[in-house]
Order: C-alpha cells, then sequence, then structure tokens
C-alpha cells in the first residue's frame, strides 16, 4: 500500500492567502482588544477572562503554525514569509493582552486561591494560575513590557535573524563542486570519509574567523538584552529565569548537572572506544558524528511505517493506530527537495486539533528513529489538544519525554532483529546521540554560564567567546576529544534568542527523564501505560516535580538520575567490549 509522503495541510486553512487565514488574523486582533477591554469591566469574571485569553492564544498559535509550516516547505516562498510576517504583527496584541491578564489576575488573588482550591470550579488551574502571578511579580509596567515587545523586533529578535542569515549564506569554494554553506559543511560532520570530515571542519572554522566580528556583535547584542530585561523584571540572573520557565528549581537542576558530571568519564570510555573502532587514535570534533560500521540496514518510507506501528504496538495499541493513521492521512512530509528546511520538527493547531509532521528521511534508521521522535510530540499532543490552553502548555524539560521515550521504542525493535554488526552500528548511534545530549549540552550550559557572567562587565570579543568555548569543551569532553571546535557559540541559534537563555539543559533532562520512565516501563509491562499516559496529560497544568511525582519519581533525588545514566552506562559497556575484542 502507498501511503502519502507529502502532508496535506488543507485542513487547518486551504492557502495564506484564503479568507479564513485573513479572518481569523483579524479575529485575533478582535479578540485579544477585546480582552483587555473586558478585564476592565466592573463585572469582569475571572473564568471569562481566562477563556477569551485561551481561544484568543489557540486562534493564534494555530495561524503561526500554519505560516511556519508552509514556510518550511519553501523558505523562498513569498505568500508564506508574508503570511509569518503578519502572524508575528498580530502576536503584539496577544502578548499586550497577556501582560494585562496577568496584572488583572495580581488583583484577585484572593478569589484564586478560593476558585482554585479543593472543590473549586477553577481547580485544576491551580499551578498554571499560581505560574502566572509568579511572572507577573517580574513584569515591567505595561507601557515598558510593550516597549520592550516593539523595541525586540529591531533589538534581540533582529540579531537573531542576523546569525541565522549569516549562518546560511557564508560559504567557501568546495573544488569543482563549487560553493558550500556552513549547514552544507557541517552536514560533511557524518561522512563516511575522515579526510572529508576534516576538511569540512576546517573550511567551517576558518569561515568562522572571517565573520567572527559580526557573529560576536549578535551575541553581545542577545545577551545584553537578555541581562537588562532580567534586571528589569526582577530576575537574579537569566538561569533563574529559565528555571521558572523550566517549572524545575535548583535543587533539580543541581541534581541533574551532578549526575551528568559524575558520568563524564564513562562517556570519555565511549568517545575512546569509538576510536578504536574509527582506526583512529583519538577522535576529534569532526569525528563525534562519524559512522560506525558497514552494516547499517536501510529502510524504505514504508518499511519504516510498518517497522514503527509495530514496535510502538508492543507498548500501545492505541499509539501504533495514532502512528499509523498519521501516516495514512498525509500528516507527514517526510522527504528533503529544495526549499525545504532541514532537520525535523512536529507542530500542532489547537483548534484542528491535530499535528503535522517534517522530517528529511534518508532510509537510514536515523532517519526512521527520528519519524518515531516526532511521532512520539505527536502522541503527546493527541493527549493534551483536547485541554484549554493554560493545561496544555508544557516546560521544555518535560516536551522530550515522549519524543524519547518512542525513540526508546524503536531502538529497542531494531536490537532485537540486528545482526552482531549492526547492532555495534545501532548501539552507537544511540550513544552518540547521548553524548551530544549530555556531555555538549552541559558544555553549552558552561559556556553561556560564563558569559553572562562575564557580559555584565561589558562586550566579549569574538577571541573571548571562543577561549569561553574551548574550556567548557575541555571541561566535558576531557580527553575523549583532541580537537575541539571553539567556533560552536557561532554555530546554535539558541544562544542568539533572549526567551532562549539556556535553552540547553532541559534537553539532558528530557533525555534521562524518558530513559527514566522506559526503565520503568520494562519492568511492569503494558500495565505502565496509564501510568504513562498520565504523565503526558499532566505535563501542561504540574510542576515538573509533581508531574514526576506521578511516577513516585523525586527530581531532587540523584539517585533517579543516576539510574537513568544506568542505561546510558550499559550501551557504553557493550560498545567497549566490542571495541577490545
Amino acid at each position: 500500500m502507498n501511503i502519502p509522503s507529502e502532508w496535506d495541510l488543507t485542513p487547518i486553512y486551504v492557502s495564506c492567502e484564503s479568507a479564513e487565514f485573513a479572518n481569523d488574523l483579524a479575529l485575533v486582533v478582535e479578540g485579544a482588544t477585546g480582552l483587555e477591554a473586558y478585564l476592565q469591566e466592573k463585572g469582569c469574571d475571572l473564568k471569562e477572562a481566562i477563556d477569551r485569553f485561551e481561544s484568543t492564544v489557540d486562534r493564534y498559535a494555530n495561524l503561526y503554525a500554519y505560516a511556519s509550516a508552509v514556510l518550511t516547505l519553501n523558505t523562498s516562498n513569498e505568500v508564506a514569509l508574508r503570511a509569518v510576517s503578519q502572524a508575528e504583527e498580530v502576536s503584539l496584541a496577544v502578548e499586550k493582552a497577556a501582560v494585562s491578564l496577568m496584572n488583572f489576575l495580581a488583583t484577585r488573588v484572593e478569589e484564586i486561591a478560593t476558585r482554585t482550591g479543593d472543590g473549586g470550579d477553577l481547580a485544576r488551574y491551580r499551578y498554571p494560575l499560581e505560574e502566572l502571578l509568579e511572572q507577573q511579580r517580574h513584569l515591567m509596567s505595561a507601557e515598558m513590557e510593550d516597549l520592550a515587545s516593539d523595541l525586540a523586533r529591531s533589538g534581540g529578535d533582529a540579531f537573531s535573524r542576523l546569525q541565522q542569515a549569516m549562518g546560511s549564506a557564508i560559504s567557501t569554494e568546495w573544488g569543482d563542486e563549487g560553493p558550500k554553506s556552513v549547514v552544507e559543511l557541517r552536514n560533511m560532520a557524518s561522512d563516511k570519509d575522515r579526510e572529508i570530515r576534516k576538511k569540512a571542519y576546517e573550511s567551517e572554522i576558518s569561515l568562522f574567523e572571517a565573520y567572527e566580528i559580526p557573529f560576536a556583535a549578535a551575541l553581545n547584542g542577545v545577551t545584553g538584552t537578555t541581562l537588562t530585561l532580567a534586571k528589569r523584571r526582577k530576575w537574579d540572573s537569566p538561569l533563574d529565569r529559565s528555571l521558572s520557565t523550566s517549572r524545575i528549581d535548583r535543587e533539580i537542576l543541581n541534581s541533574l548537572i551532578t549526575a551528568i558530571e559524575g558520568n563524564l568519564d564513562n562517556f570519555r570510555r565511549y568517545l575512546k572506544a569509538k576510536a578504536a573502532l574509527l582506526g583512529v587514535e583519538e577522535l576529534a570534533f569532526y569525528d563525534l558524528f562519524a559512522p560506525v560500521g558497514d552494516h547499517a540496514r536501510s529502510y524504505t518510507y514504508q518499511e519504516a511505517h510498518a517497522f514503527i506501528v509495530t514496535q510502538f504496538s508492543t507498548f500501545s495499541p492505541a499509539m501504533a493506530s495514532f502512528a499509523d493513521n498519521a501516516f495514512k492521512n498525509g500528516w507527514i512530509d517526510a522527504f528533503s527537495r529544495p526549499g525545504k528546511v532541514g532537520g525535523a520538527y512536529d507542530t500542532s493547531f489547537p483548534l484542528a486539533k491535530e499535528s503535522r509532521i517534517l522530517s528529511n528521511f534518508d532510509n537510514s534508521f536515523g532517519g526512521v528513529s527520528t519519524l518515531a521522535h516526532e511521532l512520539g510530540h505527536a502522541w503527546h499532543d493527541s493527549v493534551v489538544l483536547d485541554k484549554p490552553y493554560l493545561l496544555r502548555n508544557y516546560p521544555m524539560t518535560l516536551a522530550e519525554t515522549a519524543s524519547i521515550f518512542s525513540e526508546q521504542l524503536i531502538l529497542q525493535g531494531a536490537l532485537k532483529e540486528s545482526s552482531r554488526e549492526e547492532r555495534i552500528t545501532l548501539v552507537e548511534h544511540m550513544l552518540q546521540d547521548s553524548t551530544q545530549v549530555c556531555v555538549d549540552i552541559l558544555s553549552r550550559f558552561y559556556f553561556e554560564r560564563a558569559v553572562y557572567e562575564r557580559r555584565a562587565d561589558g562586550d566579549l570579543t569574538a577571541a573571548e567567546f571562543c577561549s569561553l568555548m574551548e574550556d567548557a569543551q575541555k571541561r566535558t569532553y576531557g580527553d575523549g576529544l583532541g580537537v575541539y571546535h571553539r567556533y560552536m557559540w557561532a554555530v546554535k541559534s539558541h544562544y542568539y534568542r533572549c526567551e532562549f537563555s539556556f535553552y540547553n539543559y532541559p534537553y539532558a533532562f528530557g533525555l534521562l527523564f524518558a530513559l527514566g520512565l522506559f526503565a520503568q516501563a520494562q519492568e511492569q509491562g503494558p500495565g505502565f501505560f496509564d501510568q504513562y499516559e498520565e504523565i503526558l496529560a499532566a505535563a501542561g497544568s504540574k510542576s515538573a516535580r509533581d508531574v514526576a511525582a506521578l511516577a513516585s519519581i523525586d527530581l531532587a533525588d540523584q539517585r533517579f538520575w543516576d539510574g537513568a545514566m544506568g542505561v546510558i552506562n550499559s550501551y557504553i559497556e557493550e560498545l567497549v567490549d566490542a571495541a577490545e575484542h
């Protein structure tokens, strides 16, 4: 049976130029301004205000997700570019309404306490409203917040656009093949030929050296803006704001970081084993994504579909049926083509209550795993999309739970079917990903923390950014690498978004939390599914600590994180043994 390999967005909107799209743009502004007026009325009801806000945000999210999805299929699509711009324009009204709502909530603290108490009509909103009240305590005046939103488009956001534009536009000559962009050079990091990987790495470093001044200016602009806003909003540091957004505290973060630090030697053992399997004395940064072995299985898209559905069914028939429908109903845009963005993502549409998945499937197991990862996100969407916005808006720390869990289902299935040679390739791929999410993420955390400490005293030079990055990589990768990448600060776009400061540790949290849950699932069998679904459903309405408690997990207890690390360590032992024999 042939299954569609391009997604169908027509159930969302017919086009970016449709009357429905234009009408919803107007309705978002109308809803936002109407809410602001309603909040000024004497008889304004708390529940009605929340309902109006959620309805407006849902409509805006539907618009922006659709316009962005269309644009990612062809980044030069002028109609889609205009639609994204239109959605961003109306977002200012939504942001202003959100500030007004938080200020309104601050005048109803006693009522909120009563109505969100046990038996209250807003009891399920207890945590989200407490969270909004905490955010309100960190707001500037309404006028200053309006100014900050307006200036973001020509300030912090402009620096972000500069980094993205340079990152995709700068290029270098590559023999008879003509110019290669940074994106193309980075894609060569997984080439089988080490000489090609090395040449691409050296060319990339040379490019960033040539353009380091504008990259450094952009990063100084973003970090300076972030520090200024954090101070004005009375955050002790950008990290404290990030922890609040992530719905965790320093005690939990410290337990997570300590667990990763305590296992760095094991990751270095993996890197040395990989070097042995590749036949090199020591790994360089450009070897991190090098494939190991020549026995990787290839999958057609139809085979990927069947394999994912089969493996999901070992845990949950409902998940398997969901994935099957996603493939068959045109929810996935599978293959790369000119103009389409790289990578993969899942996006949801609140009004249609559906998701869509973009991938660049390459017939590899990694491509299958990526599809499973994004289907995990979509499954999480399906669990929460019937809930109101404030009850389904989960933090980054919990956003990777279902995706990593789904990846593990796929990995276990592939390992059971593999030969010894195929198994080594699969295990190495899993460790490659885990090293990025734990070791590299930790280096990014160290780097970002050091940047904000230094940036408080003034601008940093490109050389200083390079020094801080290389120091962070040496602290984490250690002697597992012999060559580092001092310009990774220019590569990673999240450093260039004010709202994304400390965007790193939630990924490590997500990986280890999901691995911990997967270990429980293996112990308890299919009976764990109900508890798993309860965890996903609660992700938007509770703190991360309380969500984890549903599975009897204490996130402040380092033993949980060490236990999750044990899953990774078991694979490290297997690979080290393979390298030695």
